[in-house]
């Protein structure tokens, strides 16, 4: 009887680690797949490389994150991203006739940021208080941003300048890390403790999880849910600034193109729940990893890069599948 109590016991383990960690898991499983299919693969730069890549993604997925969480969804971040780094190459290109800067890079950053928070107000305000579903709101706001960078970059690619200070922070790297991943990094660590640590991370949960319920008991769910939507616009406001600070350009047609999408794929990936109410900030790091390591598989294997869409469509299909099953 002891004996089979602790074959219970440890099964029981068992489920429970792959229940709360299987993403993790696949993780680690995918990357041997992967040494094994493209030994180039485990090489350290090339490793660099993805989660270089990943973070501008992975900034917003971050962000995503709370709103998928509080039952939601957002897909005007992409557009808005391109038009908040539209306002930062504009500022930043703004010199004096002595050559001197008319606003300070901190200014210019400060104002990207502020925009994208903007369109994330804007996107919660409608949503709450017409009670209009999210995603006709955010695709209408997504096409108003996506319209507004067309305009004003009169449909032309906007060129900013490079100044080395600036590029540091989207090609830079830190003890030979790069700083993108690392801002992605901190964002993670900071949201992760928002959302397991506070009352408003609790009453992101509680939204997503039953709204109505979470009215009746006092919770201020309009207010909860402008501020993820506030939280997701910053983020592309984040992600703005180091694609901005790589490529110092704007193409006012592609610029964010499809980012949302990735974002949101990569928050399904990672297992927060479509339906709201359940995820976690480490599942969306180990998400937005997986969809890099897919996009540089893709590469080594000569794969055609029109059949990205095709794969990152099976990938949603297959994680949704999978907590149909949970």
């Amino acid at each position: 009887m002891v004996g089979i109590k602790k074959q219970q016991s440890v099964g029981e383990i068992l489920v429970r680690i792959w229940k709360n960690y299987s993403i993790v898991v696949v993780f680690f499983i995918i990357i041997a797949i992967c040494g094994i299919l493209a030994p180039r693969f485990l090489q350290p730069n090339n490793l660099l490389n993805i989660l270089r890549n990943t973070s501008i993604v992975g900034v917003i997925a971050l962000g995503m994150t709370f709103v998928i969480i509080g039952g939601g969804i957002d897909l005007s971040s992409g557009p808005v991203m391109a038009t908040s780094g539209a306002a930062l190459i504009f500022m930043q290109r703004m010199v004096t006739e002595a050559g001197t800067p008319v606003y300070p890079l901190w200014f210019a950053i400060l104002v990207c940021c502020l925009i994208g928070t903007a369109f994330g107000l804007l996107n919660g305000l409608i949503i709450t208080k017409a009670k209009l579903p999210p995603f006709i709101v955010t695709l209408a706001v997504g096409i108003i941003a996506r319209s507004l960078v067309m305009y004003f970059g009169r449909g032309a690619t906007i060129m900013g300048n490079r100044i080395i200070e600036f590029t540091r922070i989207g090609s830079g790297s830190i003890f030979g890390i790069p700083t993108p991943f690392i801002i992605a990094a901190l964002l993670a660590f900071l949201f992760h403790f928002i959302l397991t640590k506070t009352k408003f991370g609790t009453y992101v949960f509680a939204v997503g999880g039953n709204e109505n319920a979470s009215r009746y008991s006092g919770i201020k769910v309009d207010r909860i849910k402008i501020y993820t939507y506030m939280i997701v616009g910053l983020c592309a406001g984040i992600a703005a600034t180091i694609e901005m600070s790589r490529m110092a350009a704007v193409a006012v047609t592609t610029s964010g193109s499809q980012y949302e999408f990735e974002a949101i794929t990569a928050v399904i990936v990672g297992g927060t729940a479509l339906s709201g109410g359940r995820g976690r900030i480490l599942g969306t790091i180990v998400g937005f990893v997986i969809l890099g390591i897919v996009n540089n598989m893709m590469i080594m294997l000569n794969i055609s890069p029109y059949l990205s869409g095709a794969v990152k469509g099976s990938v949603i299909l297959f994680a949704v599948l999978m907590q149909r099953k949970d």
